[in-house]
């Protein structure tokens, strides 16, 4: 059976031999033309009449005087041949550059790579996270704002658009976790065709988009809430004390903070307050920003500068939301470790309850694993009996440890054989889980210009099935949010920190840590003041 390309042929053929003949018809007719033409406008002289001779020095001259005019035919002729040529040669270029049959040109279709296509997709992710991070900062000042004039009598509450303001907040970050689920799923090999895996990194691209869109949407709404163009008698000044207020308030929580973390260090193993080694010192460096900038926007509302002094403030309440999530890590690190040494002899104790149901599997009992063999299933209750040993050891040592390790180790060891016979083991891996997605989160909020896709992309999965009741899940979130910090201090470590910013350089915080003041909104809204705070 003949294919359709092959019978395709024979008609473009008969079409190319079509525009031959009608090729050669129009250069007979011009030669035809100019073979006629001439002679007919010479008026007979050729063959000479009455009244022109055919010879003689006369003749000699009006043959000189129409030598020109014989010479306009041929040059139209010439013209059109060529205007003919190129007409056929750009048709033919046209069906080559167009043509899907082998041996062809491919046709392009303007598709980016899939190289160039992750990569903006995994850039898309990281400024959505930015402006749903940034959003709900400033959402948050906006909030205290009213929150403040409310105890103070002088406001009935915060207006109810900023309801509309937190549903823009919780919608974008609700596009923005289904992202970060399908660029998990990207990463592990779903879907599996090419095609469909452009189609995947398309739609991470749009989410994106739509959540800076949401948050577009509504910046100008919390802007009137905000009101800092009203001046120091407005919401300015409002935001001023709101800002000087929680400055106070860290400046005194920060020599807690150090006290705690010395009382960490005496009490538990050193790889016990680890993770919030250095919170104290960060915090001080942007509470010291944040004074600064707080005093330059005083002076900028004086002076009727009204657009610096927001700006100012903005900077000094992103300096001011970062101390406080550095402090807030220390205290809740310190309570976490204190439940868990609470619970690690409750863990214990369920543990080996887990541990002899699954022996008694092993025994010809009804098996809570019937996938699981009995060959795997008696090496699973082994480790697990060589974990619970040296766990019951350090605890007898006397030794300091880390309470948190310490069920971490239970919880992962058991896990794989539990039946849910005890209900302490899930309880002890949610502490687990919360206070390792809670210590990940603390660095890409803090250092969020240098941490990259990566990071991001397994904290958002670890937070998503960490809110789950699973054991498996919850072991499995609580592994990807330590795999999250793990990049995100690589992150840290390879870009490092730029230079630091001189005292009028505001769009750079803290060494390039914040690369402008912090903004609601999106794409399109959330740099929106950034030439107002660039140095003059």
């Amino acid at each position: 059976m003949t294919s359709s390309l092959i019978r395709g042929r024979p008609r473009r053929a008969r079409a190319h031999i079509s525009a031959r003949v009608l090729h050669a018809l129009l250069g007979a007719l011009v030669g035809v033309a100019w073979l006629v033409l001439p002679g007919t406008a010479s008026g007979g002289a050729a063959s000479g009449g009455p009244h022109r001779p055919v010879a003689g020095a006369l003749g000699q001259r009006e043959d000189r005087g129409t030598h020109t005019a014989d010479l306009v035919l041929p040059m139209i002729a010439v013209a059109a041949a060529g205007v003919l040529a190129s007409y056929g040669f750009w048709r033919r270029r046209r069906r080559t550059t167009g043509r899907t049959t082998p041996g062809a040109t491919p046709v392009t279709t303007g598709e980016p790579p899939d190289e160039e296509l992750d990569e903006r997709a995994r850039d898309a992710l990281v400024h959505a996270d930015g402006w749903v991070r940034v959003s709900g900062e400033e959402l948050a000042f906006a909030e205290a704002r009213f929150e403040a004039e409310t105890q103070d009598g002088t406001e009935a509450g915060a207006p109810k658009e900023f309801e509309d303001v937190r549903r823009a907040v919780r919608e974008a970050g609700t596009e923005l976790a289904a992202a970060f689920h399908i660029r998990w799923q990207y990463e592990h090999g779903v879907p599996e065709e090419g095609a469909s895996r452009r189609h995947a990194l398309a739609g991470i691209v749009g989410r994106c988009e739509e959540a800076g869109r949401l948050l577009d949407v509504r910046a100008a709404a919390l802007d009137t809430l905000r009101g800092l163009e009203e001046g120091p008698g407005g919401g300015l000044g409002a935001a001023l004390a709101v800002a000087e207020g929680r400055f106070r308030g860290l400046t005194a929580r920060t020599g807690g903070a150090d006290a705690a973390l010395a009382e960490l260090a005496e009490r538990y193993a050193p790889t016990a307050s680890a993770p919030v080694v250095g919170n104290v010192e960060q915090a001080k460096d942007r509470l010291v920003f944040a004074t600064t900038r707080l005093n330059l926007a005083r002076q900028a509302a004086d002076a009727g500068d009204v657009g610096r002094a927001a700006s100012r403030l903005r900077a000094a309440e992103g300096a001011i939301a970062q101390a406080g999530v550095l402090i807030d890590g220390v205290e809740r690190l310190r309570e976490d470790l204190a439940a868990a040494a609470e619970l690690v002899p409750a863990a214990l104790t369920g543990a080996e309850t887990e541990i002899a149901g699954a022996r008694q599997a092993l025994d010809g009992r009804p098996s809570a694993h019937p996938d699981i063999t009995p060959g795997e299933l008696r090496a699973r209750t082994g480790h697990a009996d060589v974990v619970l040993a040296g766990v019951r050891q350090e605890l007898a040592s006397g030794r300091p440890y880390d309470p948190l390790g310490l069920l971490r180790r239970i919880v992962r060891a058991v896990a794989p054989v539990a039946a849910g016979r005890a209900g302490v083991l899930p309880a002890a891996a949610a502490l687990c889980v919360r206070a390792a997605v809670a210590g990940a989160d603390d660095v890409v909020a803090t250092h969020r210009a240098v941490v990259g896709c990566g990071a991001r992309t397994r904290l958002a999965e670890a937070r998503r099935r960490a809110g789950t009741q699973n054991l498996e899940d919850m072991v499995a979130a609580d592994e990807l949010a330590e795999e999250a910090r793990d990049l995100a201090d690589q992150d840290i470590r390879l870009h490092g920190h730029p230079p630091e910013p001189t005292p009028d350089q505001t769009s750079a915080f803290l060494g390039g840590l914040l690369p402008h003041p912090p903004s609601y909104g999106g794409p399109r809204t959330s740099d929106r003041r950034r030439e107002v705070d660039e140095p003059r």
